[in-house]
């Protein structure tokens, strides 16, 4: 079956092109509104995948409602904060991130305390970056237009890092820039730094990612740390800075940690969505990228997982075209849905592995060309089978009707010739070459459409079925090509009938006294078959039964009758009663070319008229 393959080429270009458009724009970072449907699928995913328990390295210490509560306000007062870093040094943390902004003096006493506490331990302290709408990325490493820094009292004595998080339209962090533009230079995230204080190794950024001593990490671009949930608030162990400041031993659980400090009162803070939950704090937020850094369970999504998005996103798109254009329409739908779903369920397993592969962007590339490729092939094919439709009532102008819905249905109808019983009909009118003399070529024709007219629907009207016009002579076959249990009486009652009506409508066209109708029916097999050139076939009865029938016409024509119908006919259809009443007898004649004579029974149309 054709489908017009150079339209589907097309489709394939024209979606090749588009998909590598929006490739290229994923492969570059390009943000769009694909990103707002991938977050939505990536939650599925971790739905799907569930949690999974945070590494032991990290842990978190909250200034929680409790802490506020007991000392009375917030901020805490800055002894207290130092005794609280004094004592999470005591339990024997190998490295302190505190997500607080040290931005404001309080009084000298209290920072000296807080500076002080700060030198015995390796820690980093929060600073933030703000950024302009216009330069808020540099070749893909966030430019800040300016940074909220630390006291230079607490800055001389600590490392900085920057807190910011990317987070997605829905506001849930997604992700962690390692690295920042700013003013003054490069400034690295707390995550970073507090990863190389706990670690103790300087870390590195090239090419590949970040390595931190033999800890390879891969990062998307403008290093950017993908974030990896362990599940809802407190999956990170945390304790109450209160139970710490009231409780030494509550500190153990702290030896040999990184450990980060920062505020979860209700009220103060931070707060963010999550897959995993509706409210989390953003010191837990942090305390992930740390941990993902440390446990190597960031999602891995650089330049090769972008690069097999895009090459995922022209492959399903090509290959879903091609469906929709060359299987049935149902067919590539059903094909296209399970691509969708097989790359769903390729792109979920690979989350289980810490890969995050877009399960947007194949989807959102594929659905538009797609739908036109559908929509142009329902159309296509809606043309087509509007054309098929005209070819067939074209076709059954030429040929029978029910021939041309049978080889439509069926193209094999046929190819073997097939034996049956039928009964065959002939009907003739006499006088017509007189008639087609003096009517002329145009009424000539006229006159022979009424004729057909008339032979093709009391016919019908019977089951009959018209086999072939032959100028003023018509063949009509009952039984063909199925056969059923009235088919000879329905032939008797057509050959009366027929007589009849044409004999009214020569009446009425004035043609009475220079034509007539003849007409004669015989029952037996008959062989229907495809006859003809290869390329130009008709569908035919042939047999003894169809030559006797013809013959008959020629036996009616020499008597001056009007109708004769073997006797064979007249009993199979059970009328030999009702016909052969009032003396009529059956003749054996001898038919020309046959050599078994054959018994008739022969009526006039004054006869016929009679019956009425």
């Amino acid at each position: 079956m054709r489908t017009g393959l150079p339209v589907w080429w097309i489709a394939l270009a024209i979606g090749g092109l588009w998909a590598g458009l929006l490739g290229m724009n994923h492969i570059d970072g390009s943000a769009s509104l694909i990103d707002r449907m991938e977050t939505v699928l990536l939650d599925l995913r971790g739905s799907l995948v569930g949690g999974r328990d945070a590494p032991v390295e990290v842990a978190i210490v909250a200034i929680d409602d409790a802490t506020v509560l007991d000392a009375g306000r917030y901020p805490l007062d800055r002894r207290k904060l130092a005794d609280l870093i004094d004592r999470i040094g005591h339990a024997g943390a190998r490295a302190l991130a505190i997500d607080m902004l040290l931005l404001q003096p309080s009084e000298p006493d209290a920072d000296a305390a807080l500076a002080a506490a700060l030198t015995r331990i390796p820690v980093v302290i929060a600073g933030a970056a703000r950024f302009s709408e216009k330069e808020a990325r540099i070749g893909y490493v966030p430019a800040a237009k300016e940074v909220l820094m630390p006291l230079p009292l607490f800055a001389t004595v600590a490392e900085l890092g920057l807190v910011n998080v990317v987070t997605d339209a829905g506001g849930t962090p997604r992700q962690i820039p390692m690295l920042f533009r700013t003013a003054d230079g490069p400034e690295a995230s707390i995550v970073l730094r507090a990863a190389a204080l706990y670690s103790g190794q300087e870390p590195v950024l090239n090419a590949s990612g970040l390595t931190i001593g033999q800890a390879v990490t891969s990062l998307d671009l403008g290093w950017h740390l993908a974030l990896n949930y362990y599940g809802p608030g407190g999956t990170i162990r945390t304790i109450g800075a209160l139970d710490i400041l009231k409780d030494e031993d509550a500190g153990r659980p702290l030896e040999g940690r990184l450990v980060v400090l920062g505020v979860t009162a209700t009220g103060v803070g931070d707060r963010f969505t999550t897959p995993f939950d509706q409210i989390l704090p953003g010191v837990e937020v942090l305390a992930t990228g740390m941990s993902n850094l440390l446990d190597g369970s960031a999602l891995r999504r650089d330049g090769m997982v972008r690069r097999i998005d895009g090459a995922a996103a022209m492959l399903v798109t090509l290959t879903a075209i091609a469906a929709m254009a060359l299987m049935p329409l149902a067919a590539g739908s059903l094909t296209y849905l399970a691509i969708l779903l097989g790359w769903f369920a390729a792109v979920t397993l690979a989350y289980g592995q810490f890969y995050w592969l877009s399960g947007a962007l194949p989807l959102a590339v594929s659905l538009p060309p797609v739908l036109a490729t559908a929509i142009s092939r329902q159309a296509f094919d809606r043309y087509r089978m509007r054309r098929l439709a005209s070819a067939q009532a074209a076709l059954g102008q030429f040929q029978s009707t029910t021939f041309a819905r049978r080889i439509a249905e069926d193209p094999s109808f046929l190819l073997e010739p097939r034996e049956q019983n039928a009964v065959i009909l002939f009907v003739d009118l006499v006088g017509f070459t007189g008639i087609s003399e003096r009517l002329g070529p145009r009424r000539t024709r006229d006159m022979l459409k009424a004729f057909h007219t008339i032979v093709v629907d009391e016919s019908e009207r019977r089951q009959g079925l018209v086999m072939d016009f032959m100028g003023d002579g018509v063949m009509v076959g009952f039984g063909i090509p199925d056969a059923g249990p009235r088919d000879t009486a329905n032939a008797v009652s057509a050959a009366f009938c027929l007589v009849r009506a044409i004999d009214d409508w020569l009446l009425g066209a004035g043609l009475a006294e220079t034509s007539a109708v003849r007409i004669g029916a015989h029952c037996g097999p008959v062989v229907l078959s495809r006859l003809g050139h290869d390329k130009h076939q008709q569908i035919a009865a042939t047999g003894d039964c169809v030559n006797v029938a013809s013959r008959l016409v020629e036996t009616v024509r020499s008597r001056g009758a009007a109708l004769a119908l073997s006797s064979d006919l007249v009993q199979a259809a059970g009328l030999q009663q009702d016909l052969m009443a009032d003396g009529r007898r059956f003749e054996r004649i001898d038919i020309r070319g046959r050599e078994q004579a054959i018994d008739i029974a022969v009526w006039t149309a004054a006869e016929i008229a009679q019956r009425g």
